[in-house]
């Protein structure tokens, strides 16, 4: 943002960009002002929307930080709005599963910490999240005639969103496969008369706006990089030579280590584990949120056994926006998977950009989870595995305190009135309030 400022021009990823030794430094001093981060500048790689987004405010604003944030902040709120609109689009006969879903990224502390921050991972969201929404939407439009006139509108703006999302960030570039899926099922699959000329019109009609936004900047790219490298990742390989890599961790401590530091490390840092990854939580909060997890994957997991039996009940439209969270999902733990084949980076937060299928999961997990029905079997596979797994010495005391207090408070809920149903259902996201408290005053502010 600065150089943008203050040159009015791109920079340029350089050899030297990444100085290793010195980033070690700084981050175990904890950034003191007197150690400048003017030599890290590994970023430089980046595109460019975000920065020159910001740049007005920050000349505006003499370079202070605060409105920078700030601005991040009103984009958080918007791609809250967003991600509502998308899950109300995708069930809009369960208006409380896009609250739900929204509550739960609204109040998901590693998230709230980037939505606070000055970075292009927001806007990234926000432009990932409206193709998915847009995507639903021509989806939907096949159980729609009358709707169709404005296809070639929608289609245009589909393809407007995606080649801003291509010049944020390139985890964005999973918007190309998403709509291009959504476009095959419905010319393909959902409509009438399915049309191969019609879909590849479609397609045509999409990607002119969404390459011809993107191609500027890979023509740029290239020019300065040299032969295809057209997002500049691979002079971003070159620079970053002192960042750790993947074969040389297992090289020296074993591929079970690394699978087991990936795990631990992306579930900690998907609910908080802040400032450059060096500020954890204490290790009983995130025993809590284990358990809040599995509460949610059990409760999924009977969501889906459900929905299966009816699942020729659903609309073709929906079946197919649903495959297309499913496919917004896997591509987004294949990109985090194919990532860290080659740096070591167990960063949860890279999973965000599948937050849509991943709030909606958690809100349908915990609904289910909270059902009258289920309370006293849940209640009691809880406190039985509690003990069985305290019995072979594989739980500390605390945790099964957790399990003992989860069990009895779905004891308790069995025998609730029906009015209070909708308080127990909003249990799980008014937890995270107190937690979004604590990580800030307890952990991120003193350390």
């Amino acid at each position: 943002v600065r150089d943008l400022a203050a040159q009015h021009r791109f920079p340029i990823l350089k050899p030297g960009d990444y100085p290793a030794a010195y980033l070690e430094e700084i981050k175990a001093a904890h950034f003191p002002p007197e150690m400048s981060i003017e030599p890290i500048r590994y970023e430089f790689h980046q595109p460019p929307l975000y920065y020159l987004v910001v740049a007005p405010l920050y000349q505006v604003s003499s370079g202070q930080l605060l409105p920078l944030r700030l601005l991040s902040v009103a984009m958080g709120a918007l791609l809250l709005v967003v991600i509502y609109w998308t899950v109300e689009a995708l069930v809009p006969e369960r208006p409380g599963l896009a609250l739900g879903a929204t509550a739960f990224v609204a109040f998901l502390p590693m998230h709230l910490a980037m939505t606070a921050a000055v970075n292009n991972d927001i806007l990234a969201e926000i432009l990932l999240t409206t193709v998915l929404l847009l995507s639903i939407r021509y989806l939907r439009r096949a159980s729609h005639p009358a709707a169709r006139g404005d296809d070639a509108r929608l289609l245009v703006i589909l393809g407007i969103t995606t080649g801003l999302g291509l010049v944020t960030k390139s985890s964005v570039y999973i918007a190309l496969p998403l709509a291009l899926a959504a476009i095959a099922a419905r010319h393909l699959w959902l409509e009438t008369r399915p049309s191969l000329d019609a879909g590849l019109k479609a397609m045509g009609l999409y990607l002119l706006p969404a390459l011809g936004l993107a191609l500027p900047w890979w023509l740029r790219n290239m020019v300065q990089y040299g032969g295809f490298d057209f997002l500049g990742l691979g002079r971003h390989d070159q620079v970053v030579a002192g960042q750790l890599r993947t074969a040389e961790f297992v090289a020296e401590h074993g591929l079970s280590q690394l699978l087991q530091d990936l795990t631990t490390t992306t579930f900690r840092s998907f609910w908080g584990q802040f400032g450059w990854m060096g500020v954890l939580l204490d290790q009983r909060i995130y025993q809590a949120l284990a358990i809040m997890s599995v509460l949610a994957l059990v409760g999924f997991v009977l969501w889906a056994i459900r929905a299966t039996r009816r699942w020729q009940e659903c609309p073709e439209w929906q079946r197919a926006a649903g495959g297309l969270l499913l496919l917004l999902g896997l591509l987004t733990l294949a990109s985090y998977l194919w990532y860290n084949l080659g740096f070591l980076q167990h960063q949860g937060r890279y999973l965000f950009r599948a937050l849509v299928p991943v709030s909606l999961a958690v809100a349908l997990g915990w609904r289910e989870a909270l059902r009258r029905r289920y309370a006293l079997p849940l209640a009691g596979v809880f406190l039985v595995s509690g003990l069985l797994l305290k019995l072979v010495w594989l739980l500390p005391n605390w945790p099964l305190l957790l399990l003992a207090v989860l069990a009895a408070g779905l004891g308790v809920r069995r025998f609730l009135p029906e009015r209070l149903d909708p308080l127990v259902q909003a249990i799980p996201y008014l937890l995270l309030i107190p937690l979004d408290l604590a990580c800030l005053f307890l952990f991120v502010v003193p350390q």
